[in-house]
């Protein structure tokens, strides 16, 4: 096998809407720059996804100079600040994190209550918002965005090409919503990792990814799929009771990533 290279790196704005490819990004202390800085929540605080809404896989996004933009099945496009500098603030609710956000402008939150056909609202994580990654794998104080608990996900190409060779019908990286994506490696050679360099770049690798109904909505449709493929998943990639699929990640040192770069396993 050879060197093992960087192949895909990707971003998701606006979390559980539709992701952006990159070929080169730096790494911030939450992750990828603009991962996940955004979020649709309800009238409680409390964040909303494709989990119950999977029809926020088909809002679209892209990044400009200064704005974040979001397209939509039937809706006109909305741009947001993409560095904002103010907004009023309120508590909000990831799995069992309370942290700060901000809330965006009216216009956003007509714009995604209109689109999802329910009250909620986008919020903006700010730089000085509070929410640490699980003390148990932390390296120091290591914060995260709004992504499900760590900064980075990593998923090698061969693990999905092992996966749909066992599915009825194969499915893409899409369902998975990885940063970091590899090729020249084993299926599942991520998992013995510990440490790996990229460039410039160093990564832990911390723990192991639970895998949701999330992954059984089709991106190209927003719609659940059926039980695709999380049940064949489970037949082999099960640990205590959780399907796991992917790498989480912290980085340690960070630096320019660029698309080709070799990942050196240490």
């Amino acid at each position: 096998m050879s060197q093992p290279v960087l192949s895909q790196l990707n971003i998701y704005p606006l979390k559980s809407a539709g992701g952006i490819s990159l070929e080169n990004v730096i790494p911030e202390a939450r992750g990828l720059a603009h991962d996940r800085r955004w979020m649709v929540v309800d009238d409680s605080g409390q964040f909303m996804s494709q989990r119950t809404y999977p029809n926020m896989a088909l809002i679209n996004t892209s990044l400009s100079t200064q704005t974040l933009n979001l397209n939509a099945p039937g809706m006109s496009k909305l741009c947001l600040p993409l560095f904002p500098t103010e907004g009023e603030s309120q508590e909000v609710e990831i799995w069992s994190d309370l942290c700060e956000a901000w809330t965006t402008n009216p216009q956003a939150t007509k714009w995604i209550s209109e689109y999802i056909g329910k009250s909620c609202a986008i919020v903006y994580m700010p730089d000085h918002s509070n929410r640490p990654v699980d003390a148990d794998y932390a390296v120091g104080e290591n914060q995260v965005a709004f992504s499900d608990g760590f900064p980075l996900l990593l998923i090698s190409e061969a693990s999905l090409n092992d996966l749909n060779s066992r599915l009825p019908e194969s499915v893409t990286m899409k369902r998975f919503r990885p940063n970091l994506v590899v090729k020249n490696t084993e299926p599942y050679e991520e998992d013995s990792w510990k440490k790996i360099i990229i460039g410039e770049c160093e990564f832990n690798i911390v723990k192991p990814c639970s895998r949701c109904i999330l992954t059984t909505v089709d991106p190209e449709n927003g719609k659940f799929s059926g039980k695709e493929p999380l049940r064949t998943l489970a037949t082999y990639r099960k640990v205590n009771g959780k399907v796991m699929f992917g790498q989480n990640l912290i980085t340690t040192i960070k630096g320019e990533l660029k698309l080709g770069m070799p990942v050196e396993i240490i």
